[in-house]
């Protein structure tokens, strides 16, 4: 038995190092799901120990034996906790539903560790093997069955709502600790209980945290961020260089020079591939030659920017303010032959993160629209990549900066008061990385 509990433990450790130098954004979810993996290790360095301990009882202090018995308790308690917090905090994400739960989880956790810590500990001496039981053993059974319980109830509660691939990941898991936790209590003497917190942690790794899959969404995203690169908009093309045409018959060189110089630009920055995150600066470089070129096409259109200055070296993603200026003029703009006004900002949030904010003066949403729009940004992790229709632009908006910024970013609508509407883009301030594109910039 002791062989098993070195083997899943070597296992386990494996996993740990290839996750943990992946490297991933600092979300909750991947703080939970590092500190399940690092809670199950220590487990089961202590499951191997009480195991010998326990059958040597005759050799074995019996100080140094209830102490054990108590850490491996305690960190079982710990992980089965945890275990219910990943599965509340993946449904909160899907749902969008606030974990109720928390408080009593935490409550319940704290009572259980002082069990685990203060309650006596007794030893069942049996022909098959030997095991702790008693009111000591019975806390940990109780706390199992307790997070299993609120687990089932969020999975049941929650059930259309949850993507497939998640929904499997949590099925599979739970029904791997419900069937181990039934087998070791039947069979105290087996002594299993590390392997089902094992493959409990293995099925989530192995379905949503693991670092290839990471990859292949990051590939997929790019993928479609150079679809989109490589279809920008060919009638905006086509109609800028008919206006640069008439212009050049109308006027001097100098107007269509600077025209062309503006659409340079544009398609210069446009096709910055080869990083996942820019500088809100190079950002808003390409943005403006594209407003320049619009704003010159439609005369009563007009652009306001408002930018901390502070904000111009943070890291966002690649080409994520473009689509969204053009969907506020295609879809809002449009309908008032291009009369208006678009504001961009971008602020601090009172938390320390950066909101940037698409204002347009536009007809608003068409009627039905609104819901749609909200129900396809809601749910972009159950959208299959869009590469063509109205709506591209906003969905590999939203699914990029979910994935490269952490899923409490992205994008949503508001409708102004006086009529159009403002798109929230929310997004991380990378200290960090500004430092170091402060320093490229100095070398330069």
């Amino acid at each position: 038995m002791l062989r098993m509990e070195i083997a899943l433990f070597f296992v386990l450790l494996f996993v740990a190092i290839v996750y943990f130098s992946a490297g991933r954004k600092n979300t909750l979810l991947h703080r939970t799901f590092s500190f399940l993996l690092v809670a199950t290790l220590v487990h089961l360095v202590f499951d191997g120990a009480t195991i010998y301990t326990v059958n040597h009882l005759e050799t074995v202090p019996v100080l140094l034996n209830d102490i054990l018995h108590r850490i491996f308790i305690g960190t079982m308690i710990l992980i089965v906790y945890l275990f219910y917090q990943y599965i509340a905090i993946l449904v909160e994400e899907e749902t969008g539903k606030p974990r109720k739960l928390d408080a009593a989880a935490r409550i319940f956790l704290a009572v259980a560790e002082l069990g685990a810590l203060l309650l006596p500990v007794h030893y069942a001496v049996t022909p098959s093997g030997n095991y702790s039981d008693g009111i000591h053993a019975s806390v940990c059974y109780i706390t199992t069955a307790f997070y299993l319980f609120l687990c089932v109830w969020l999975f049941l509660r929650n059930w259309k709502q949850i993507d497939p691939k998640k929904k499997f990941a949590i099925g599979a898991a739970l029904l791997i600790e419900v069937c181990v936790s039934l087998l070791q209590a039947l069979n105290p003497t087996w002594l299993i209980s590390g392997m089902g917190l094992t493959l409990m942690t293995m099925s989530f790794y192995l379905t949503l945290e693991n670092p290839d899959i990471l990859r292949a969404e990051l590939t997929e995203q790019k993928i479609s961020m150079l679809y989109l690169k490589s279809q920008v908009n060919p009638h905006f093309l086509y109609n800028t260089l008919d206006t640069i045409r008439i212009q050049a018959q109308l006027n001097g060189d100098k107007k269509v020079a600077d025209l062309l110089m503006r659409l340079v630009d544009f398609f210069r920055l446009s096709v910055k591939v080869n990083r996942q995150m820019v500088a809100l600066d190079d950002e808003l470089e390409l943005l403006e030659a594209y407003m320049d070129l619009m704003c010159y096409r439609y005369p009563e259109l007009v652009c306001h920017y408002d930018i901390d200055p502070d904000l111009g070296g943070v890291l966002v993603p690649n080409f994520i303010l473009q689509p969204l200026v053009e969907n506020s003029l295609l879809h809002g703009m449009k309908n008032k032959g291009y009369r208006g006004e678009v504001r961009i900002s971008a602020k601090k949030t009172a938390d320390g993160h950066m909101e940037i904010q698409i204002m347009d003066t536009g007809s608003g949403f068409a009627e039905g629209k609104k819901e749609a729009i909200e129900q396809m940004l809601l749910n972009y992790a159950k959208q299959a990549p869009k590469l063509e229709g109205n709506s591209i632009g906003l969905l590999n908006v939203q699914k990029r900066v979910k994935l490269l910024c952490g899923r409490e970013f992205g994008l949503w609508y508001t409708e102004n008061i006086e009529g159009g509407l403002t798109a929230h883009l929310l997004l991380p301030v990378e200290e960090e990385e500004n430092e170091k594109i402060a320093r490229a910039a100095g070398r330069r």
